[in-house]
């Protein structure tokens, strides 16, 4: 077991029989009174940060976890099919365990995070930019680009994501997905 002198950004330990990883964390020594570390905790399942403080000397069970590259190949029902890049195994995912679904493309490289002892699959984490092509959006006025007005359009992944007024259909742009924003055109 491990205590709180341990706890690092990224560490991810079992908390009440949840798995929670360390987002932040400070150890605090006050003037008057016993030192004590302030933490903010993600819940590895739900996504949901919360903050949780431990007294100095507290034990932690630190559960280890691996970072692995799969490539998205299918959706087969309510399961989600990726395959390793290094040894070519493919592992169904569950529908709850992917967040910002909506951006997932055929092909695309994500990371998914095991829980090491138990090869459990436990979050898949999509890339940050992904380059997708519009497939509708409404017509732009020529010479209406002075301003810094955005438009709905639909990508081919099936998200709606705003984009300038000089974006057409069948142009290719990247966005960030995690804030489901547009950043740039791209060039052929």
């Amino acid at each position: 077991m491990a205590n709180t002198s341990d706890i690092k950004n990224g560490v991810c330990m079992n908390l009440d029989g949840k798995l929670v990883q360390v987002i932040e964390f400070q150890h605090v020594k006050p003037g008057k009174g016993p030192a004590f570390v302030r933490t903010k905790l993600r819940n590895i399942e739900t996504g949901r940060v919360v903050d949780h403080t431990f007294s100095a000397g507290h034990k932690i069970d630190i559960i280890r976890i691996e970072n692995r590259s799969y490539q998205y190949l299918y959706q087969d029902g309510s399961f989600y099919v990726f395959m390793n890049t290094d040894t070519f195994e493919q592992v169904n995912i569950e529908e709850n365990m992917i967040d910002k679904k909506e951006y997932l493309k055929e092909g695309i490289v994500c990371s998914i995070l095991f829980h090491a002892e138990e090869e459990n699959p436990l979050v898949v984490e999509l890339p940050q930019f992904i380059e997708t092509e519009v497939t509708y959006t409404e017509p732009g006025i020529k010479g209406d680009t002075a301003t810094n007005t955005m438009k709905p359009a639909t990508i081919d992944t099936g998200a709606e994501v705003k984009v300038p007024l000089f974006i057409d259909n069948g142009d290719k742009i990247k966005v960030d997905i995690q804030k489901g924003q547009y950043v740039e055109r791209i060039k052929d």
